[in-house]
């Protein structure tokens, strides 16, 4: 089904009398539309803002793509103080830069201070995050990224992984994590750093690959490569030939 655009120029102080339809997108402009019928785009200037039933976006400009027809929308690009909000697929995203693939739900949104929130999941960095709401598969790169929930945080400048949804809540199945320097993930009370980290739900575990140090309760321990299994919350620490594992325990005298 085609959506039916209804289109609304603004200018300076005029006012928008009639309100937006179920069914209709709404666009509004304060420096009108340029449509390349060709390419099959076109583009939207100053203090935009596009309301439809599925979300909300605002920006200082918009491309918008279309397939047959102009109100046959497939993706947009918003630049400039970008705001995007969708109560349906219950995202909310900021940055300076977004795009928006309409048909297959996925969002990314670049730029120094990006954020982008899922209804259990907030998302930060000063690169880029990506997230598929169809399929769960998600993805942040660059300086300050942070994946943050209930029940965990992850620091590192690669984010990679997929949700799914378990009793209504978005569940990690699945994470690559990577930094150059450090990744640091904190899930309830074991606080963990390495390189590499990764998680497979299948099997329970988390794999720590370099420069490892689980810090749990009294005690920290280091090495080269370990293993923590969630489901019955042990963990294994290894060190190659050139070091030792090392443990300090602190006491509570």
């Amino acid at each position: 089904m085609k959506l039916i655009v209804k289109i609304v120029f603004l200018f300076l102080i005029s006012i928008i009398l009639n309100a937006r339809e179920i069914g209709e997108t709404e666009i509004t402009t304060e420096d009108g539309i340029e449509v390349f019928q060709n390419e099959k785009f076109y583009l939207l200037k100053q203090n935009v803002k596009i309301e439809s039933d599925n979300f909300i976006l605002k920006a200082d400009e918009v491309k918008i793509k279309f397939n047959e027809s102009l109100y046959d929308i497939t993706e947009l690009d918003a630049y400039g103080s970008v705001d995007f909000y969708s109560e349906i697929s219950g995202i909310k995203g900021n940055g300076n830069f977004l795009n928006f693939k309409v048909k297959i739900e996925k969002i990314k949104v670049e730029g120094e201070g990006s954020e982008l929130m899922t209804k259990d999941v907030k998302m930060f960095s000063d690169g880029f995050i990506e997230v598929s709401n169809l399929n769960g598969d998600f993805l942040l790169k660059g300086i300050n990224s942070k994946l943050v929930n209930e029940d965990i945080i992850i620091i590192a400048e690669n984010i990679n992984g997929n949700f799914s949804e378990n009793n209504k809540e978005q569940e990690i199945t699945y994470l690559e994590v990577n930094d150059t320097r450090i990744s640091y993930v904190k899930n309830n009370d074991t606080e963990m750093y390495a390189k590499k980290i990764n998680f497979d739900n299948d099997t329970s575990i988390i794999e720590l690959i370099d420069d490892v140090i689980i810090i749990r309760n009294e005690e920290k321990i280091t090495g080269d490569y370990g293993t923590l299994d969630t489901r019955n919350n042990s963990y294994k620490i290894k060190s190659n030939n050139q070091n030792k594992v090392k443990a300090i325990i602190q006491s509570n005298e």
